[in-house]
């Protein structure tokens, strides 16, 4: 996984989105890697015949539209070169003869390449501009220059090449030939590629994208013919392919054994609905102890992504979408990263709940922290902070995966440990996507980074509860359950969202939600639902929320969304949503809130509690270093193993 960097110019760019690296120790079988070609390449490039056809039905309105097919259409003729194979111009004479991870390209000539160059170029000079012409030129001079010397067709490139051997078996067999080669012709370098730069950002990603295309011919190409092997010379030059790296021969090595994919549990017939009806939490009336909350403190990524931003890296699997409906597809504007831990942003917000609460680390009994990003497993992330912290003993630190339902889940566990440690519990929740993404567009356009920490204590007798009632669901139809995934092999281990799913579950909740607390009695003889002030949802998807949400009941005026700056934090956006609610005086009092969350693994809930803004800790600016690496990995010395084991 890469995260994004930021170039030359103070852009963030992620290079995920145009250096393909898949993963093929996931990969299983052709059948699974012509799947994800055809996803990613493909299903959005249009052929040369396709183009061709295009330009003489008229159908080009716009330079950008002609633009975008010819760097989609090349990177598709390339999908097995970016992928899995670099190419290495090389002397005949030199190239081995029988080994088993060298190959050559069998070519097909391609048919009609004449007339298709020549109905491009013509296209090109009349059509106007779409925003900026030297920019459009920039890039298409490239893309052009490698469209008008191809020598062969893209539909007949298969991922498997053959070998030095097998192509030699056929003497007609044809292959790239060059007359010569200078190994020292320029190429763009990484940090040329991530220093591309134009005013517009959909002009921007082209011209990324053309410049890894012409990183893949480092020869004259108008010099290169095809060729029979019988026609060769030992000083001419062919182009050999060898794998990337030793996972992509791995993969090779099992695709012509055909080895089978591991087989998986089928999903079951039907869904059975629970035997009795689970129902919500009322505190008051299920424990003894009385929850009170007494701080909130957040941290927030420092990096901000707009759409903008999101748009200059548009991928070349991605459907043509603009900044603006990017903000009317999900509500969103900018979202937060950080190039933090995500450990190190829940030990700060950890530190400043802490502080917040006036309390000192040895008088916290539990802590938890709640998030579906994290890639420490042992230890984890709660015994970690609670080390960080000084703490010499709790009675529990540990991790709770429940994705974007980790609010309800963390504060209801924490309910249920005051009532063995009646002591304060510090519940941390935290998230950090950005570099878990990949060049999924559905995950880049929403998901972001930050935490978010809540200190809660034991309430003094007779004193009300603040979390009055609270609920935590899971499970459903498969397709629900596994409509947010990480990792996801079929996307190269990255997270994906499956949008319709996603929507079918929040439906299923958010009515069940509204049924429970239409049940349940309020504070003045109603319905508990009339009573509510603020409903402070997961934000996952503004418009998508706002929509559902109508459907069940609840007008868009008592909704409170965040989710415009910050994206979609999953466990954390609930805490943060809180915060920024009081920094927009929004919660100027005391209020009943109610927080619904759902997602990843059909996992929902929502709590109903009273929200004091005087509980919100400043946000802090001062950041809270963890030990060093090496502080951390240090080998204990041979005193402090004596020590250990004396006696």
């Amino acid at each position: 996984m890469r995260p994004f960097v930021f170039n030359g110019h103070g852009r963030l760019v992620f290079p995920s989105n145009f250096i393909a690296d898949l993963d093929f120790s996931v990969i299983e079988t052709l059948d699974h890697l012509a799947a994800v070609i055809r996803r990613d390449f493909e299903a959005k490039a249009p052929t040369g015949s396709e183009i061709l056809q295009r330009v003489e039905s008229g159908g080009y309105a716009s330079r950008y539209e002609l633009l975008r097919d010819l760097a989609l259409n090349l990177t598709w003729g390339n999908r097995y070169a970016m992928t899995m194979y670099e190419k290495r111009p090389t002397r005949w004479r030199d190239v081995p003869r029988r080994r088993d991870d060298v190959f050559l390209t069998l070519l097909t000539p391609w048919e009609d390449g004449e007339r298709k160059v020549a109905a491009v170029g013509r296209v090109w000079e009349e059509l106007d501009p779409t925003w900026d012409a030297a920019a459009e030129q920039r890039t298409f001079d490239v893309l052009f220059d490698i469209f008008r010397h191809k020598r062969h067709h893209a539909t007949d490139i298969y991922a498997i090449k053959p070998t030095v051997a097998e192509i030699a078996r056929d003497a007609t067999n044809l292959t790239l030939c060059l007359p010569g080669h200078d190994p020292d012709r320029p190429v763009h370098s990484y940090e040329e590629i991530l220093d591309c730069a134009e005013a517009v950002p959909e002009l921007e990603a082209l011209h990324r994208l053309a410049l890894i295309l012409d990183n893949q011919y480092p020869w004259d190409r108008s010099a290169a013919r095809l060729a029979t092997v019988a026609e060769l010379d030992d000083d001419d030059f062919v182009v050999v392919l060898v794998p990337r790296n030793h996972e992509v021969m791995e993969f090779i090595r099992r695709a012509r054994a055909d080895v089978p994919a591991r087989t998986r549990p089928a999903p079951p017939a039907s869904v059975v609905r629970p035997s009795a009806p689970l129902s919500p939490v009322v505190v008051a009336d299920h424990f003894r102890v009385m929850p009170q909350l007494e701080s909130l403190a957040v941290v927030k990524g420092e990096c901000v992504c707009t759409n903008e931003d999101v748009i200059r890296n548009a991928a070349y699997s991605w459907s043509p979408m603009s900044a603006s409906e990017i903000q009317s597809k999900t509500g969103i504007e900018s979202r937060r990263y950080t190039e933090r831990e995500l450990e190190h942003i829940g030990l700060q917000a950890a530190h400043d709940a802490l502080q917040g609460a006036g309390r000192r680390p040895e008088e916290i009994g539990a802590v938890l922290f709640c998030s579906c990003t994290s890639r420490r497993l042992i230890p984890s992330v709660a015994a970690w902070i609670s080390g960080q912290l000084g703490i010499a003993q709790t009675h529990g630190s540990y991790d709770l995966v429940s994705a974007c339902a980790g609010f309800p889940y963390g504060i209801l566990e924490a309910v249920r440990i005051l009532q063995e440690v009646r002591r304060p519990v510090l519940v941390i929740f935290a998230e950090k996507f950005s570099d878990k993404i990949g060049s999924v567009r559905t995950s880049r356009m929403i998901l972001a980074d930050g935490a978010a920490a809540m200190v809660m204590s034991p309430a003094a007798e007779g004193v009300a509860s603040d979390v009055e009632v609270a609920q935590v669901y899971a499970s459903g139809p498969v397709s629900e359950v596994n409509s947010i995934i990480w990792p996801n092999p079929e996307f190269d281990n990255n997270i994906t969202i499956y949008g319709p799913e996603v929507r079918s579950l929040v439906e299923r909740y958010l009515h069940q939600m509204m049924a429970e607390l239409g049940s349940l009695p309020g504070p003045d003889g109603g319905a508990l639902l009339d009573a509510i002030d603020l409903v402070v949802p997961h934000q996952a998807n503004k418009t998508m929320v706002i929509e559902i949400a109508a459907a069940a009941g609840l007008a868009q005026e008592r909704l409170y969304f965040n989710i415009e700056q910050m994206g979609n934090v999953s466990a954390a956006s609930i805490p943060l949503a809180l915060f920024d609610a009081v920094r927009d005086g929004v919660v100027d009092r005391p209020m009943r809130v109610f927080t619904p969350a759902f997602g990843a693994g059909a996992v929902g809930g929502y709590t109903v509690m009273r929200f004091d803004p005087a509980i919100v800790a400043p946000e802090s600016l001062q950041r809270v270093e963890p030990v060093t690496v090496e502080q951390e990995n240090a080998a204990p010395s041979v005193e402090d193993v004596r020590a250990a084991f004396a006696g």
